[in-house]
């Protein structure tokens, strides 16, 4: 395993994002890392999910092999890749377990988020702390009252996923002053320290996120550290880096893509496990020995799998949209963003689709407190039913869109 430090030093380089072959390169050898440690990460899945967080050991071991640095940008040491790099090593780490993927692209992403932020927040996070993690919440549930040189900023957000393991927070915020302009509804960044976490994230699945809720009271925030969302939702983003391709890419679908990756995996994992043991197992009530043998098995293989592919597909698609238009500096216009939306919802059915034929193909087995399967089947459950991924929004908006009609249904687009 190569420690974080030798890969942005010896790996890395600026032109990255330019250089084709040389993301392909980077992505394979970071898919390669994250399947490195499936054995650990499965190993510590059921604890896991028993003990409702992500052990410190799989935070570690993702960060010594450079997998929370992938949105990072190269000026801070990160890894600086794209977004197909970000959606294979969740896949690679959801085949192991739901909840650390999840926390993986969480934390990926909204290091993402602080790149679209002036150069002097993103100092604020990284410049004297490199290695800083973020977690966040982007739906406005505070307020943010305009003080001398910023902001005094409350409220309670939830789920923030991945918190137990940040140094810092994207918390969505509204501004009353400001109502009727693009400063009315924004993203700002919070240090940890000044946040507490309330316990709150009692779920059936994706248990060991931790997706609690932070709660901050009168905290004063810079100026520099807000972010309006109606700009970040237009393109409009405050970083002067503008040659970064990266910090390029549009806000909304970057925000629903960012959450296929595990659930992508999720998929990939039920697959194999219906691969695995169907040829080790009768089919109850009927003479065949092998499940293997059984067409209603091997046609639900076939099912499970081209859904897995297909959730895949989409997801790829828009991570390539993304990615390509980043990459030529074109701010992909409201149709292309709708489809980009509907490509990740469409991913997250498939994906649990797939899950679901393979439970039924094993039967209910599947539902021993024994079997993987049945946390497979309750992480992707949960985590396929975010907001931002909900098909039917993401189908309306599409729909309508086909037609011509924009921007009736929700501002995140």
């Amino acid at each position: 395993m190569i420690p974080a430090t030798e890969v942005t030093t010896m790996n890395i380089t600026m032109d990255v994002p330019r250089t084709t072959d040389a993301a392909r390169k980077l992505r394979a050898d970071l898919v390669e890392r994250a399947a490195a440690l499936r054995p650990l990460l499965s190993g510590n899945a059921d604890p896991t999910d028993r003990e409702r967080g992500v052990p410190a050991e799989n935070i570690d071991a993702l960060a010594e092999a450079g997998l929370l640095a992938l949105m990072r940008p190269a000026r801070y040491g990160g890894l600086q890749t794209d977004h197909r790099t970000l959606l294979e090593v969740g896949r690679e780490v959801g085949r192991a377990c739901g909840s650390t993927a999840w926390v993986t692209s969480l934390l990926n992403a909204n290091a993402w988020f602080v790149g679209l932020f002036p150069a002097q927040a993103q100092d604020d996070v990284w410049a004297h702390t490199p290695h800083a993690r973020v977690a966040g919440v982007v739906t406005p549930s505070g307020t943010a009252r305009v003080v001398e040189g910023g902001y005094r900023v409350s409220g309670r957000w939830a789920p923030a996923s991945g918190c137990a393991h940040a140094d810092w927070a994207v918390l969505g915020v509204n501004r009353p002053d400001a109502e009727g302009t693009p400063d009315a509804v924004g993203i700002v960044l919070a240090p940890m320290s000044e946040l507490t976490i309330e316990d709150t994230w009692f779920v059936t699945g994706m248990r060991g996120t931790a997706s609690n809720t932070l709660v901050g009271e009168d905290l004063f925030v810079p100026a520099h550290r807000f972010h309006s969302v109606p700009d970040a939702i237009e393109g409009r983003y405050a970083t002067p880096f503008t040659d970064e391709a990266l910090y390029r890419a549009p806000f909304v679908p970057t925000a629903a893509l960012v959450l296929t990756g595990p659930q992508l995996g999720l998929a990939a994992a039920a697959v194999d496990l219906l691969v695995e043991r169907a040829p080790q197992r009768a089919l109850t009530l009927t003479s065949y020995t092998s499940q293997a043998e059984a067409p209603t098995v091997q046609l639900a293989a076939a099912h499970a799998a081209s859904l897995a592919d297909s959730a895949r597909l989409h997801a790829y698609r828009a991570a390539a949209d993304i990615d390509e238009a980043a990459r030529a500096g074109v701010f992909p216009d409201y149709d292309a963003r709708a489809r980009m939306r509907m490509d990740a919802g469409m991913a997250a059915v498939h994906a649990r689709e797939a899950v679901r034929i393979v439970c039924s193909a094993q039967g209910a087995s599947s539902f021993g407190e024994s079997n993987p399967l049945q946390r497979i089947w309750r992480d992707i459950e949960t985590g396929s039913r975010h907001a931002v991924l909900n098909p039917e929004v993401a189908a309306e908006i599409y729909g309508k869109s086909l037609f011509g009609i924009r921007g009736t249904v929700s501002a995140m687009v």
